[in-house]
C-alpha cells in the first residue's frame, strides 16, 4: 500500500485525482483501505477498478478474463472453472468498462500518429447486422479506438474518427481508409478548429493543415478480390508517400495493417467469428468485448513486427504509453484518475475558505 501513489476517488472531494499531495492515509492494512483527509472518506485499493467488490480473489478473476480476451468460450470457462454463467458475463461486462476507461485515459492522448488505417467489420448480432468501426496507428501497431453502430453510416465514422482527432497532434497525418464515401466528408469535418475572432456569431472553422486522405477501394467478383485502386484524395503524391515509408517503409497505399488488426479482434472475439454460433444478443456486449481485446491487444500482448529481440514490444510500449508488458491483472486493477476538481461558478465574491481551496487543489501540482 502506497499513498504517495493512491488518489482520492470521491467525486465531491476538491483532492480527487491528485496523487502524492499528502492528503491520503493508510486506514487499514488488514481491510486494505486508505483514508483522504481532505474529505475524511475511507476507500479500498481496489475502488475505481474491474475488482472492486470481487468476493473471487483477483488472480482467478484474471484468469478468466485472460481465457476470455485470446477467444475462449463463455461456456467453456463455465464447465472448466465451475462459474455461474451469470458470474462470468459480468466479469466480462466489468472488465469491458475498464478498458474502455484505461484506453480514454491513456491511449487518447494528442501524440504524432504519422500514419493512420481505419476500416469496418460487418458482424451478425441475434435479430440483424451491426457494424464496428476501428482505427490504429500504423508505426506503433497501436489500436486507438473504435465505434459500434447498427448502421454503416456517416454518424459510425464521424465518432470513430473524432476519437482519432482526441489521439493526434497538429502534424502531418495520413489517414487510409476503404471506399466509403462518408469517411471522406468525416475526415474533413472533424480535423477542424474554430476560429475565435471575439465578435459575435459562430466562429469560422480552420481545417487542420497537412491531413492527406487516400483511400483503397477493392472489387470483387465472386467473393474474390479482382482489382485493386488507390485514390489520394487530400494531398499530393510525394507528401502521401513521405508520410507512408516513415511508417511502414516499402510498399505501397494499402489498409493491410487495419485488416491484420480485423483478424485478431475476429480471432479472440467469438461473435465475431464467421458462420459461427456465438452471435451477441446486445451491442452494448459486442462494445464491452471490442475495448476488452482491444486493451489486451494494446497493453498486454507483444507484437511480432515491433520486437527485434526476445524481450516483447507491445503497442503501448513502442508509442511511449507504459515501460514494460502489462499482465491482465495490472490492466484490471489500473485506476484511472478522475477529473480534477473545479471552483463552482456563483455571483459575487468567494468566500475565504473557497479561495483555500481553489489555493491548495487548483494549482499547478504535477
Amino acid at each position: 500500500m502506497d499513498p504517495a501513489r493512491t488518489f482520492c476517488p470521491n467525486l465531491v472531494c476538491a483532492a480527487r485525482g491528485q496523487t502524492g499531495q499528502g492528503n491520503i492515509g493508510i486506514h487499514s492494512r488488514k481491510e486494505q483501505r486508505f483514508i483522504c483527509t481532505a474529505c475524511r472518506k475511507t476507500f479500498t485499493a481496489t475502488k475505481g477498478t474491474a475488482l472492486y467488490r470481487l468476493r473471487t480473489s483477483a488472480e482467478t478473476v484474471s484468469l478468466v478474463v485472460t481465457l476470455m480476451a485470446h477467444g475462449c468460450p463463455l461456456q467453456a470457462i463455465v464447465v472448466a472453472c465451475g462459474f455461474d454463467e451469470r458470474t462470468v458475463a459480468a466479469w466480462w461486462a466489468r472488465s469491458g468498462k475498464q478498458g474502455q476507461a484505461v484506453q480514454e485515459c491513456l491511449v487518447e492522448q494528442p501524440r504524432d500518429l504519422g500514419h493512420v488505417q481505419a476500416d469496418e467489420i460487418r458482424v451478425k448480432k441475434q435479430g440483424g447486422i451491426v457494424w464496428m468501426a476501428l482505427a490504429m496507428m500504423v508505426k506503433t501497431r497501436l489500436w486507438l479506438g473504435g465505434e459500434v453502430s447498427e448502421q454503416r453510416d456517416m454518424s459510425l465514422i464521424r465518432r470513430l474518427i473524432e476519437r482519432v482527432r482526441r489521439c493526434a497532434t497538429h502534424r502531418p497525418l495520413l489517414i487510409c481508409t476503404d471506399g466509403l464515401v462518408s469517411s471522406i466528408r468525416a475526415v474533413r469535418e472533424t480535423f477542424r478548429d474554430p476560429v475565435h475572432t471575439g465578435t459575435g456569431g459562430r466562429p469560422r472553422l480552420r481545417p487542420w493543415r497537412n491531413v492527406l486522405i487516400a483511400q483503397v477501394i477493392k472489387r470483387y467478383e465472386r467473393r474474390r478480390v479482382v482489382e485493386t485502386e488507390r485514390r489520394i484524395i487530400d494531398g499530393t503524391p510525394a507528401r502521401v508517400e513521405t508520410l507512408r515509408r516513415r511508417s511502414q517503409g516499402e510498399g505501397v497505399i494499402n489498409t493491410a495493417y487495419i485488416e491484420r488488426l480485423n483478424a485478431t479482434f475476429r480471432e479472440r472475439l467469438a461473435s465475431l467469428t464467421r458462420r459461427g454460433r456465438a452471435l451477441a444478443r446486445r451491442t452494448l456486449t459486442l462494445q464491452h468485448g471490442m475495448y476488452l481485446i482491444g486493451t489486451v491487444y494494446n497493453f498486454c500482448t507483444p507484437h511480432a513486427s515491433l520486437t527485434p529481440t526476445r524481450g516483447g514490444t507491445t503497442p503501448a510500449m513502442a508509442a511511449g504509453i507504459t515501460d514494460h508488458c502489462w499482465t491482465v491483472q495490472e490492466l484490471l486493477a489500473f485506476h484511472v484518475p478522475p477529473p480534477r476538481w473545479t471552483a463552482p461558478t456563483q455571483r459575487g465574491r468567494p468566500s475565504h475558505a473557497l479561495k483555500r481551496l481553489i489555493e491548495r487543489w487548483c494549482g499547478d501540482h504535477g
